[in-house]
């Protein structure tokens, strides 16, 4: 291997959304931030974790319940 060419492999803290922390190795510099890790995923843990990225979530909610407004006008309309 060439010298001088590679990033330096220094030691790192990660920090998770769920309040984990732990330290790792990388050639990132500073801290890691994640969303979700091994302590909070689903996959790792068995329980099922609504992740709600960029607000997807509350958009979801929004359109639903403005779907389920327009459905209930359209029921009580009277019809001609």
């Amino acid at each position: 291997m060439k010298a001088g060419i590679h990033p330096a492999y220094e030691i790192v803290n990660v920090v998770c959304a769920c309040g984990t922390q732990f330290k790792t190795r990388s050639a990132h510099k500073g801290d890691l931030r994640l969303e979700i890790c091994s302590a909070c995923h689903p996959f790792f843990t068995g329980r099922q974790k609504l992740v709600d990225t960029e607000g997807r979530v509350d958009r979801f909610q929004k359109m639903l319940a403005k779907s389920a407004k327009l459905k209930a006008s359209r029921e009580t309309a009277p019809v001609n």
